[in-house]
């Protein structure tokens, strides 16, 4: 609803239907390249237009899976988690030192 204005302010260069595109026309060949298949049966090249072809978006697919509830959620989560829980050293070792060249910085003065 504000892409309009937010086009004429150039706050967005693109609307989404411009980069859905260029998103589907820069992913078909690196999934093909890798040998995976596209989860679309009405992609396909479009030579006049010297661009992909797709079907239309499954909005309710896509809603539940901004809303949590998509095939992979739980493993994204625990992923996040899990990275979360073994970065932990590394905060702490950069607050320690942050703390050391506090003390360091105070004793110069």
């Amino acid at each position: 609803p504000n892409t309009e204005q937010s086009m004429k302010w150039r706050i967005k260069r693109f609307t989404n239907d411009e980069l859905r595109q260029k998103f589907v026309d820069m992913m078909v060949p690196q999934a093909e390249f890798l040998g995976l298949t596209v989860p679309d049966d009405k992609v396909q090249w479009n030579e006049a237009r010297q661009a992909y072809d797709f079907g239309e978006v499954d909005w309710e697919e896509f809603w539940n899976v901004v809303k949590g509830n998509g095939l992979c959620n739980a493993d994204r989560l625990q992923a996040r988690v899990q990275a979360h829980e073994e970065g932990a050293w590394v905060r702490e070792a950069a607050l320690a030192h942050a703390a050391k060249r506090k003390a360091r910085a105070a004793v110069a003065v």
